[in-house]
């Protein structure tokens, strides 16, 4: 895209689409969606009022950090599963293969953000990728995702 559009360029665009065809919206991207957290859900909303598609919001769960607040209420009615890459499972791991820009308390502000979405959306999952993680770090990972209330889903590495 030479440029983001607008909400109303988006929901015009979705607007003409077949909605029997779809069973969910995810918001996705090369970047993160939350980077666009109001406008993700002014199109949630729209498709809410449109149809009972699902919704679901694919992100590294650092809204909190990058809106300098907490975000997960907000998601409340309007997104139906929240999917969030957990990719390591500790800070210190997270830091040096993510390398977030907010540092090291980028990690234990995902797992935050993560708790506080099971208040407001229905299915929270974090994920890890096989070949990135060992047996071992998967079912440690399991068990982060036990103690705050989420599901753990392991995702297959796929090349193109």
């Amino acid at each position: 895209l030479e440029r983001e559009p607008t909400v109303e360029e988006i929901c015009d665009s979705i607007d003409a689409w077949d909605w029997a065809k779809y069973d969910e919206i995810v918001f996705c991207g090369y970047g993160e969606p939350t980077e666009r957290l109001d406008e993700i859900l002014q199109v949630a909303a729209h498709i809410k009022a449109k149809s009972g598609i699902k919704t679901r919001i694919n992100t590294n769960g650092l809204s909190d950090l990058i809106h300098g607040e907490k975000t997960a209420h907000k998601l409340k009615g309007l997104i139906d599963s929240v999917s969030i890459s957990l990719n390591a499972t500790n800070k210190e791991d997270y830091f040096k293969l993510v390398r977030p820009k907010f540092g090291i308390e980028s990690y234990d502000a995902m797992l935050s953000f993560a708790k506080d979405c099971t208040e407001y959306v229905p299915e929270v999952v974090m994920t890890v990728v096989d070949v990135v993680t060992s047996k071992e770090e998967q079912e440690l990972s399991r068990k982060i995702c036990e103690s705050i209330g989420v599901m753990l889903r392991v995702r297959p590495y796929e090349e193109d």
